[in-house]
């Protein structure tokens, strides 16, 4: 099982969100700056897509923004669940090859929102390996920090997706 950022102790971000490659953001809906408060991350303009994998009031996009939204809960994933994650990169990574500045997002930006960038930067050409460095090292080191979702991304989500559909018996 998970266990949430709260209960490791694990530190908030102190960006709203922070670029991962040219064109793919990765954010949460809420930061805390350096020597600051924790503060709502509002999407406004600055985007041309959102992908959000968890949502609350008021915290954007623009209404005329692209906003896709995917929810799903840092556990561990249906199948259908896993294949909401796997429409979610690769709508973010067409976005990114067409030159569209994208933010993938969750609650706090490290779990469910690096798993789809993770994915989309497989799908872009990196290596699972590759792609879970870059979200750490461009987002946070606490990024990724749900497990069953890094063994997603090495045991590479189409099959993630056909395991979690036998073991549920069913398609989620």
């Amino acid at each position: 099982m998970r266990t949430r950022q709260k209960e490791r102790g694990t530190p908030g971000p102190q960006e709203p969100w922070n670029e991962i490659v040219p064109g793919l953001w990765m954010g949460g809906h809420y930061f805390t700056p350096p020597g600051g408060t924790r503060e709502p991350a509002v999407a406004g303009r600055e985007f041309d897509l959102v992908v959000s994998l968890f949502t609350l009031p008021g915290h954007g996009p623009a209404p005329d923004v692209e906003h896709v939204v995917r929810e799903v809960p840092d556990d561990y994933l249906t199948a259908a669940q896993l294949r909401a994650v796997q429409e979610a990169a690769t709508l973010t990574a067409t976005a990114v090859r067409q030159g569209r500045r994208t933010l993938v997002r969750c609650h706090s930006g490290y779990n469910r929102s690096g798993l789809v960038a993770a994915q989309a930067l497989v799908e872009l050409g990196h290596d699972a390996g590759r792609a879970i460095a870059l979200v750490r090292e461009r987002r946070s080191p606490s990024a990724l920090g749900n497990l069953a979702f890094v063994d997603y991304l090495t045991t590479g989500l189409a099959t993630a997706y056909l395991l979690a559909g036998l073991d549920a018996g069913t398609d989620g």
